[in-house]
């Protein structure tokens, strides 16, 4: 009998969309719908898989916010209208619709909305990510995240903001938001021990990307963002060795690396570049075929250097400047990479594991063992994945023999 988390995967999106639309509250909808997962794990085991599982779990859920709707003794009007819209949402379980979560995406991105929280709302509303992992994305506390997207549900709530798909030429100006949730989901998976889920999580950041670009073709972000997909895809064979301990990507063996794939990412970022608009994940992307051919081709490091310059013009995000102050280490320009990472600050940094994985080998190379020995201490606290904590932990150790 397939998992209920399994079924969770693939329906959740689509279920939350009928609801939420029916309701008008994400919060309200996202309870009901756990209630019906929960009921799900008692009974299924017992009583048999369902002949429709998606409508068993929609039924069930209806039933709580009709339950949820009485306790508030809201008007008859309104119950019987919501009633209506969630069974027309039953009858039409029959249906297949493989885009349904990116359409609940891209209503996540409701103009109401505070833009900066369109994409953790995604994050957690459609893509099933906890408070923890969005807050990682973002570097700030789980707390934080936590208290900022309960406030923005409510104001959802609050406003009753129609949960309806927007119209054709309103997509472009969601596009961004959706984007940047996608490769949230695909980094959040991409720095997590690999897993059943984390590789479902990344495969659906790809499937979603692709659809983004079926759903406006020539988009040249869209395009950019799944070319630094698969360019990253292509080295992930690489990335563990057998027993599971983590290779960073100058130690990689290259013969492991998917060529195929790698030609794929290049097309596809060939194609990109084609409608002389540059963007964030265009550079990205770019960023990694430089690093690719430096290790295929004998590239100098240095070459990545005017494409960190470019990103970091364009999109100075954290990671794009930690990035930088990495390849400057790579390219022997350590002073330079210091100097990055100061005028950052510890501060503001604190909590993004990637600073101080940076710091702690600038630091190394400058002879400045105290703080190269703290800063390793820093990165290994803040990472999850174990091999990477087991990668730092090594890293550290080699200074004190």
């Amino acid at each position: 009998m397939p998992k209920v988390d399994d079924i969770a995967r693939r329906h959740y999106g689509r279920l939350l969309a009928w609801l939420a639309a029916g309701f008008r509250d994400v919060a309200a909808a996202e309870d009901a719908l756990q209630d019906a997962f929960a009921a799900a794990l008692r009974r299924w085991p017992s009583e048999g898989l369902p002949n429709h599982p998606e409508a068993w779990l929609l039924a069930t859920a209806k039933r709580r916010l009709l339950d949820r709707l009485r306790q508030r003794k809201v008007s008859d009007a309104f119950a019987d209208d919501l009633r209506h819209t969630l069974t027309e949402a039953e009858d039409a379980v029959t249906w297949t619709f493989p885009d349904d979560r990116l359409k609940l995406m891209f209503v996540c991105a409701h103009p109401e909305i505070e833009a900066a929280l369109h994409a953790p709302l995604m994050l957690q509303t459609v893509l099933g990510l906890d408070s923890r992992r969005i807050a990682d994305a973002f570097v700030v506390s789980p707390s934080a995240m936590s208290q900022r997207l309960v406030r923005v549900k409510a104001k959802i709530a609050a406003a009753a903001l129609a949960f309806e798909i927007p119209e054709r030429e309103a997509l472009p100006r969601r596009l961004d938001s959706v984007l940047q949730a996608i490769y949230a989901a695909y980094t959040s998976a991409w720095t997590t021990t690999p897993d059943a889920q984390t590789r479902g999580l990344a495969g659906e950041a790809a499937y979603l990307t692709q659809l983004c670009v079926d759903l406006s073709p020539g988009e040249p972000e869209a395009l950019g963002l799944l070319a630094l997909i698969q360019f990253c895809d292509a080295r992930a064979a690489a990335r563990f060795a057998v027993d599971g301990a983590y290779i960073p990507m100058d130690e990689q063996d290259v013969t492991l690396w998917d060529r195929g794939l790698i030609a794929q990412a290049e097309a596809t970022l060939d194609l990109a570049s084609r409608n002389l608009t540059l963007g964030r994940y265009q550079l990205e992307a770019a960023i990694q075929s430089a690093h690719i051919s430096a290790r295929r081709r004998g590239v100098p490091p240095s070459a990545v250097l005017p494409l960190y310059r470019a990103l970091v013009s364009l999109h100075p995000s954290l990671g794009a400047w930690t990035g930088y102050a990495a390849a400057l280490v790579q390219a022997g320009e350590i002073q330079a990479a210091k100097q990055v990472l100061d005028d950052l600050g510890e501060d503001r940094m604190r909590l993004y594991q990637p600073w101080w994985a940076v710091m702690a080998e600038v630091a190394t190379q400058l002879g400045d063992t105290a703080s190269a020995l703290r800063a390793y201490d820093m990165a290994e606290g803040l990472e999850d994945a174990t091999a990477v904590k087991a990668w730092l932990r090594q890293r550290r150790s080699r200074l004190l023999q």
